[in-house]
Order: C-alpha cells, then structure tokens, then sequence
C-alpha cells in the first residue's frame, strides 16, 4: 500500500508560480511511475505530466509543455511539479498518482493505469 499526500497548491496570479509536493509512505517509492493530474469543474481528470521510476523519461501534456517541470527524488520518495507561468486555464484540483508497473522507464498516460492516488491540493489562478 502506497499513501500519497499533496501539498504547494493555492492562489496564485497569473504569471506567477507554484511548486506541488507528493510524498509517498507506504512500500518503496522508488518502483512506482508517478504522475500528476487535475480536475476542473465540470472537466474529466486530464495528465499533467508522468515520470518513469527512474526518471528519465517524462512526459507533458501540450498544454503545460514549457511552463510546468515533473521531478523525483527516490531518497525523499517525493515527486515535484513546478508550475510557472501560471494561467487562468491551470486552475484545478491537483491529484498525483503512483502506478507500480516495475518497468524503470515507462511512464503511463491514462487514469486507469495508476494504481495510488493522493487526496489533491487546490491550485487558483487569478486573472
């Protein structure tokens, strides 16, 4: 069993910048794909942004491609989002996801493939 916990949302401007937490407990970190997706009212949950369990390969949504960065670090079994250049559009509830698929460097794409889920963090942008 893997416990995924959110953390960094809020308001924020546009233009401005927020950088979401996930912190994991729970079995090993280190084997799960991870990725981050949000939900606005009213929309279906859309990918964010995945990483491989290794790292090395990831995977951005046309959308955020340029503006949001997804990072790792195995030691402190925590994923990152770094969200710049914020725009109305990115308001959302946050969730992050854990798929143990034990293949170092795949990520995965659809809702269905993640096996974890966090509780989600609220992010507001302000126009």
């Amino acid at each position: 069993q893997v416990q995924l916990v959110e953390s960094g949302g809020g308001l924020v401007q546009a233009g401005g910048s927020l950088r979401l937490s996930c912190a994991a407990s729970g079995r090993t970190f280190g084997n799960d794909a991870m990725g981050w997706f949000r939900q606005a009212p009213g929309k279906e949950r859309e990918l964010v942004a995945a990483i491989s369990w290794s790292g090395h390969n990831t995977y951005y949504a046309d959308s955020v491609k340029g503006r949001f960065t997804i990072s790792r670090d195995n030691v402190k079994n925590t994923v990152y989002l770094q969200m710049n250049s914020l725009k109305p559009e990115d308001t959302a509830v946050y969730y992050c996801a854990a798929a143990r698929r034990y293949n170092p460097n795949a990520y995965y794409t659809r809702p269905n493939e993640y096996d974890y889920w966090g509780q989600g963090t609220q992010v507001t942008v302000s126009s």
